[in-house]
């Protein structure tokens, strides 16, 4: 087996662990999101009490986006701080880049997730976040994941990476 190439092996390395901070389900289209201290994760089902109803191989069961992007978002906007529930993602994690999950697999509490792509904005941010909305969260809408193992997750919970933990044993 050849060798891993440099850049490989620091994609790989992740020994940041992430933090639960708050966890949020859209009960339905254009609803009002639920503030949750908990939640019960399915595969194929996402989040308990979430509007999401894809198929078991959907790779938008759950989203999340990163607590110190709502900063950024909001100093886009030239505002004072945001709501998560205003961004109408799943969970906000803290302490760890996101975008770092890339390839990856990682658990939040009993859960086993994959990472399956970024979170773009959608065309209500321009109404719910006002005039440059949409423009403001672009780079920054967090990424979306595929449950593999069901379980449940709570605020709090670490978000770390099962392909490090692999990695160090």
């Amino acid at each position: 087996m050849p060798e891993p190439s440099h850049l490989h092996t620091l994609m790989a390395t992740l020994p940041q662990q992430g933090r639960v901070e708050w966890v949020g389900v859209r009960p339905a289209r254009g609803q009002t999101m639920t503030v949750l201290k908990r939640v019960t994760v399915s595969p194929g089902l996402g989040l308990e009490g979430d509007r999401f109803r894809g198929r078991t191989a959907s790779k938008r069961q759950v989203t999340l986006i990163q607590q110190e992007h709502l900063a950024v978002i909001a100093a886009c906007l030239q505002s004072g701080p945001l709501e998560p529930a205003l961004f109408r993602r799943n969970l906000v994690v803290s302490g760890l880049n996101l975008l770092a999950l890339k390839g990856k697999q990682f658990r939040i509490g009993n859960a086993l997730l994959e990472y399956t792509g970024l979170c773009h904005p959608c065309s209500k941010m321009e109404t719910i976040l006002g005039p440059g909305g949409y423009n403001a969260m672009r780079g920054h809408g967090g990424i979306t994941a595929r449950v593999l193992e069901p379980g449940e997750l709570a605020l709090g919970d670490w978000v770390q990476s099962v392909d490090w933990v692999q990695s160090v044993d």
